[in-house]
């Protein structure tokens, strides 16, 4: 049998799987590193952590399995989007990454749109966030000029890694896309927006597909790592794109709904013909010549893990969602809003704070979980509106992340939103979408659809239930006004803290 593994570099934590070719994750392993927050809103890592995990969870992978290592045909990744890693001409790292939660850059998003305004927009397809790569460029060359100036190039999180790996520094387009230096529609660095903020386009790197086969691993990291010097290294693709072709979301009718810290809601799309102008990411795809847009609600499953930390830190997860089954359609009359780190989608508000709106005495803590779990996928709800907005209409949408590891979160999901919910047998996300990346570089499969038809089994469908979705649509249109209403009054509270 012949293998192929898929990295998954989180925020957290590394990830690998060891994938047959039938599809069946053999063995698994992770590693854990450090997130470094030296000041408030500032989010880094060093990124030799991420080498020294990778290389750890590999070593732990092959230790757990009797095979040879030349039957791993194949390596490719998954990676956190937007952090960035400055290199010096001898390609050392010049600083600790700056990571895609890293919100310090609110004054260079804001002199973007100043300067660029709608043409930004129309070129990259984003809007310039905190979270993305440019925004943080402009910070260290207007904070830390004497490093600018020895930057030679920069990549993202799981490039850095690959060149580690390799010896080669290139960028995949999926992620370059995330950097909103990308000129998305031709699929080439944009010299309109390096000329606009005095960036040298020598330092961005040659971009690459994610199914681009850029060499074999390096003698010194076989050794490191005990893979075999022939194993085939694939581009990979940011952690979004990988999540949705692992959940096998490859037609324009599909939809996936993911909940992890964040939540996303991603569409495949098939071309540019769609203009979102801004409301939602739009970037170029890990499948080759294709394109996703997603919206992202910022504190998804932090919201839910929030509360039990500190409400019922000593009751199991399982138990404690369970508990809102004990609540109802409604929560009894409670509504939260999940805006606890500020929000993205629709509203790109990072003063924005979460609310739970109608306590009542009568209530339980069962009900304020219901009220948690309902308010996250409200919070998706409103994503999909933009989506019926420009004309997209899903058949299903997948679910994947902690949302659907909960029978009754994956029915609410499916009554909130009148769509049937789809649970897949075997939920890897970006891990297995990376393992795919690598099984179809090489070969195995003629492409993606082929891939998914032999690794991806669907486990459950929930359908929506009539009467819960008149309820629902009831409590959103309540829902959906809690953000106007409670915007001013957060912001306030939000000054006098930080005052």
């Amino acid at each position: 049998m012949k293998y192929v593994i898929g990295v998954d570099l989180g925020t957290s934590a590394v990830k690998v799987l060891l994938v047959d070719q039938k599809g069946a994750v053999v063995a698994q392993a992770s590693e854990s590193y450090p997130l470094q927050q030296p000041q408030p809103g500032y989010s880094e890592q060093n990124p030799e952590d991420w080498v020294i995990g990778t290389t750890t969870a590999i070593k732990k992978l092959l230790a757990s399995q009797a095979l040879v290592a030349s039957d791993i045909e194949g390596i490719s990744y998954s990676g956190q989007m937007h952090g960035l890693v400055l290199l010096d001409q001898n390609q050392q790292v010049l600083r600790p990454a700056i990571l895609w939660n890293d919100t310090r850059t609110t004054k260079q998003s804001e002199e973007i749109m100043d300067k660029m305004g709608a043409r930004f927009v129309e070129i990259t397809r984003n809007r310039p966030l905190e979270g993305f790569t440019l925004p943080k460029i402009l910070w260290v060359q207007e904070n830390e000029p004497e490093i600018f100036a020895q930057v030679a190039s920069f990549v993202l999180p799981k490039d850095y890694v690959r060149y580690r790996m390799t010896g080669k520094i290139n960028m995949e387009l999926s992620d370059a896309a995330g950097t909103v230096m990308l000129d998305v529609a031709k699929k080439e660095w944009s010299q309109e927006i390096c000329d606009a903020f005095a960036i040298p386009s020598s330092i961005c790197p040659p971009l690459i597909e994610a199914t681009t086969n850029v060499g074999t691993i390096s003698a010194e990291f076989a050794v490191e790592s005990g893979l075999d010097r022939k194993t085939q290294v694939f581009g990979g693709g940011a952690d979004n794109a990988c999540g949705a072709i692992g959940a096998g979301i490859l037609k324009p009718d599909q939809a996936m709904c993911s909940i992890g810290t964040s939540g996303v809601i991603l569409a495949y799309e098939p071309d540019t013909s769609v203009d979102y102008h801004g409301q939602v990411h739009f970037f170029n795809h890990a499948i080759p010549d294709r394109f996703y847009s997603m919206g992202v609600t910022l504190a998804a499953g932090y919201s839910l893990s929030w509360f039990k930390k500190t409400f019922a830190p000593d009751t199991s997860f399982d138990d404690f969602v369970g508990s809102a089954a004990q609540s109802t359609i409604g929560a009894h009359g409670l509504l939260f809003t999940p805006y606890i780190v500020g929000e993205r989608t629709p509203y790109a508000d990072a003063k924005i704070r979460g609310s739970f709106i109608g306590i009542d005495g009568k209530q339980e803590r069962a009900d304020f979980i219901r009220a948690v779990l309902e308010g996250i996928v409200f919070s998706f709800k409103d994503i999909l509106n933009i989506y019926e907005a420009n004309g997209k209409e899903f058949k299903e949408l997948v679910s994947i992340g902690g949302g659907a590891k909960s029978p009754l979160w994956l029915q609410i999901q499916a009554d909130i939103f009148n769509k049937d919910i789809v649970r897949l047998e075997s939920e890897q996300g970006p891990g297995m979408g990376a393992a795919m990346i690598a099984a179809v570089g090489l070969g195995w499969f003629e492409n993606f659809r082929d891939c998914a038809s032999q690794f991806i089994k669907v486990k459950t469908v929930y359908h929506p239930i009539a009467a819960n979705v008149a309820r629902y649509r009831e409590y959103y249109q309540v829902y959906h006004q809690v953000y106007t209403q409670t915007q001013p009054l957060t912001k306030q509270l939000l000054d006098l803290e930080t005052k």
